[in-house]
């Protein structure tokens, strides 16, 4: 299986996606590009495979099965079962499915060679407060820019990564932990996000960067 780089683009990409607060597919195709797929919102059954009439069809995936995999929405909540569909089987998380397994947000599937992370955003009473056009446009300095670059940079290898800790920031950067906090604390109130509680902030803050452009794809 090939590692790709995640760019700032396709990070911007799918956390507009992840704002519908549906269900989604996030793969990469054949030639490495990014994949989302919406999952429908009423129950239904969709086949994973190499064929032609599959949902979620992997068609350049010599590992996959004609009919390899079915996601179906139970009682409000998404599973993936194999039976027996496959010749190389299906994992979630590296496990080998068996039967039927419900998913969760973050859980990460694979079918063949081709990996397909499961997400279910939530949206929580007053997210809207934190949309990015919403918020005004303020400037911030080459630190603060230093230290955002740092914080986003595991979501470069691996979208659903948890940003970096002070630590990490400080290791990088060459600067202090107590300085790390008070330009983080600066960028919070910056981006309006300061009343979030104390463990959202840091991924929301991650994410508000990425959406309005503050990072670009060579800086990560």
């Amino acid at each position: 299986m090939n590692r790709h780089t995640t760019t700032a683009s396709e990070l911007k990409e799918r956390l507009e996606a992840e704002r519908m607060a549906r269900a989604l597919l996030v793969y990469r195709d054949g030639e490495g590009h990014q994949r989302i797929l919406a999952l429908p919102q009423e129950p239904q059954k969709i086949t994973v495979g190499r064929g032609p009439a599959a949902g979620l069809r992997l068609a350049w995936d010599r590992e996959v099965s004609r009919a390899h995999a079915e996601l179906e929405q139970v009682g409000g909540a998404w599973t993936v079962s194999d039976d027996g569909l496959s010749t190389n089987g299906t994992y979630r998380n590296d496990e080998r499915v068996r039967g039927r397994i419900r998913l969760k947000d973050g859980d990460q599937l694979r079918f063949g060679k081709t990996l397909v992370a499961f997400r279910e955003p939530v949206v929580t009473e007053g997210d809207t407060t934190f949309l990015p056009e919403e918020t005004p446009s303020l400037p911030i300095t080459a630190t603060q820019h230093t230290v955002l670059i740092a914080l986003c940079r595991p979501l470069r290898d691996n979208p659903y990564a948890t940003p970096a800790t002070n630590s990490q920031i400080s290791s990088e950067i060459h600067l202090g932990v107590d300085a790390i906090k008070v330009h983080l604390r600066s960028l919070y109130r910056r981006m309006g996000i300061e009343t979030l509680p104390q463990n959202e902030k840091r991924a929301r803050l991650a994410e508000l960067a990425i959406h309005r452009g503050l990072i670009s794809d060579k800086e990560l």
